[in-house]
């Protein structure tokens, strides 16, 4: 769990900012620390380097964009990150092991495949099928109390227990819990995901590790069914809605699920995920 403030403040900055000219100092002066102090407190939460972390983040999230953005160029999308043609395909290269062209050829089938769940393949639905399920709209603001982990989604559940021990007091009749993933696994090594558990809060006197997940428009699609079907629910949308609707993903704001109802002896559960979108 990533204990200090300041980091989890340093991480959502150079989320909504991935795409400019951070630097480790910009970082820094954000979140009112000395360069060098804060590069070692950073390092202590996270296990990696402030400029380490920002790499990783630029790599994942532009393979992303190669991914669900597929009428745009690579070059284009490596311009996006502040790379050159050049400077992009070593970069990517050393974080994927291949170019980013080949990454594009290979992802539908690297994606059809279950990270941790060891699943039998699902039939891929038509993009009218899915459709069918998708509605675009209107979230709003949510105030939450959140932890944040770095670390295998397959975690989720042991995490949500310990969490809702802990806060425990906070829960009310009305409160929503909710979920936000920042990491597609197909892409991001299973074991590094960035995952907050939340649960919103309201009134005074609230801990520190309380945040706004800001609403907007966003693509909503219900799930009903058995966990290890919740990561191909998330694929058909990146992997066939996406790139058929005139929506973009909006990477300043990352995806998150709403839960409705969990059955823990069977491992069923009702939520509705909700993908960001301009």
């Amino acid at each position: 769990m990533i204990r200090k403030e300041a980091v989890n403040k340093a991480i959502d900055y150079m989320i909504a900012h991935v795409g400019e000219s951070v630097t480790v100092s910009s970082v820094a002066e954000h979140c009112h620390f000395s360069k060098y102090y804060f590069e070692r407190v950073f390092k202590e939460e996270t296990g990696e380097g402030v400029y380490a972390f920002l790499k990783r983040l630029k790599m994942n999230q532009s393979a992303f964009k190669l991914k669900v953005e597929r009428d745009r160029s690579v070059t284009e999308i490596g311009y996006e990150y502040g790379y050159s043609p050049s400077n992009y395909s070593t970069a990517f290269r050393q974080s994927h092991k291949m170019s980013p062209a080949d990454f594009r050829r290979r992802i539908y089938d690297r994606s059809m495949e279950h990270p941790f769940f060891h699943v039998e393949r699902q039939p891929v639905r038509t993009y009218e099928e899915i459709d069918r399920d998708v509605t675009v709209g209107e979230q709003p603001d949510y105030q939450v109390l959140y932890e944040r982990r770095i670390g295998n989604y397959h975690d989720l559940a042991h995490n949500w227990c310990d969490f809702l021990e802990r806060y425990a007091n906070y829960i009310m009749e009305e409160t929503l819990f909710l979920e936000r993933t920042f990491d597609d696994p197909s892409i991001t090594d299973a074991g590094g995901c960035l995952y907050d558990v939340c649960m919103t809060v309201s009134g005074e006197n609230l801990p520190e590790n309380v945040y706004t997940i800001r609403g907007g428009k966003y693509a909503m699609r219900r799930f009903a069914g058995h966990i290890s079907k919740i990561y191909a629910a998330y694929q058909e949308l990146f992997q066939i809605w996406l790139p058929r609707t005139r929506y973009r993903i909006d990477d300043t704001r990352g995806p998150f699920d709403i839960y409705h109802k969990t059955d823990v002896r069977n491992m069923k559960m009702e939520l509705t995920i909700c993908i960001p979108v301009k």
